[in-house]
């Protein structure tokens, strides 16, 4: 057992030649080229991580993640995200890592003359820690990633029918891209109440950005501009190209009575009249 504490107190104040051969073993086996700033990192929390796994190996207690690593975990994760980058540019390493661990493992059990069980558990423990690790970044990407992208979502709907005041009174809504059903509850949960917090006279339409409409759509337009007229406001389209027109018509929509004009200039001198 004295060879297994001799072990244990080896890893635990030699955690920092340790941390740097890990990360330059790792670094050179999958040829990666990244910044000295992230192998310090690496090389860091490797530190306070074998420090910690030796001396519970020491101790004989059960092994535990130090929240060292399940932070560095969920950094990670989160830089990926920030950068735009996918899960698996960190997940192919960690094979390399393990792979690294072990012959490292290896190579001091036979240097303090560990039994084949005691080799077996130090190299089982530190795999369970890897294990726990992998798994925090998995669960943190995810989360961020989701978070990052009903942000985005947000983001383009407010763009797909932004709110362009022109005038006193007169507000233009430019719809932009694909009307699907998610934008038009967009439009109608958030945008309309908006308009009505304007308190303006006029809704200028701009159908000029939209790339497609269905009948559904167009039915939900209408709606819309329904909507906006028992607010008591004036609703003027405009930018209705020819196929836009056909989809309507198409849709057996009734839009005769409503008023529309080939450009948002040329609606905003019939307000100006």
């Amino acid at each position: 057992m004295s060879s297994f504490n001799d072990f244990s107190r080896y890893i635990s104040e030699n955690a920092e030649s340790l941390s740097a051969e890990v990360v330059k073993s790792v670094v050179q086996e999958m040829n990666l080229t990244i910044p000295e700033w992230e192998k310090e990192r690496a090389a860091a929390m490797y530190v306070q991580l074998l420090g910690f796994f030796g001396q519970a190996l020491l101790d004989g207690g059960q092994i535990k993640v130090p929240e060292a690593l399940i932070a560095w975990s969920k950094e990670n994760a989160e830089m990926q995200v920030a950068s735009g980058g996918a899960i698996s540019a960190i997940v192919v390493r960690y094979p390399a890592t393990r792979q690294v661990f072990s012959e490292i493992f290896t190579r001091l059990s036979v240097e303090f003359d560990l039994t084949v069980v005691e080799s077996a558990k130090a190299i089982r423990a530190i795999n369970a820690v890897l294990d726990v690790s992998l798994n925090e970044t998995f669960y943190a990407y995810e989360r961020l990633s989701e978070s990052k992208q009903a942000e985005t979502r947000v983001e383009l709907l407010n763009l797909s029918a932004p709110i362009v005041p022109v005038l006193d009174d007169v507000v233009v809504l430019p719809l932009i891209g694909v009307m699907d059903s998610y934008r038009i509850a967009h439009i109608m949960n958030d945008v309309i109440p908006r308009v009505a917090e304007k308190n303006v006279s006029h809704v200028i339409i701009d159908f000029s950005g939209v790339l497609t409409i269905d009948d559904h759509v167009a039915l939900s337009l209408q709606q819309i501009g329904g909507t906006l007229q028992l607010m008591g406001i004036h609703v003027i389209i405009a930018g209705l190209r020819p196929d836009l027109v056909q989809a309507i018509v198409r849709s057996g929509i009734d839009m005769l009575d409503a008023e529309t004009y080939a450009t948002v200039k040329q609606a905003l001198e019939s307000v100006n009249k």
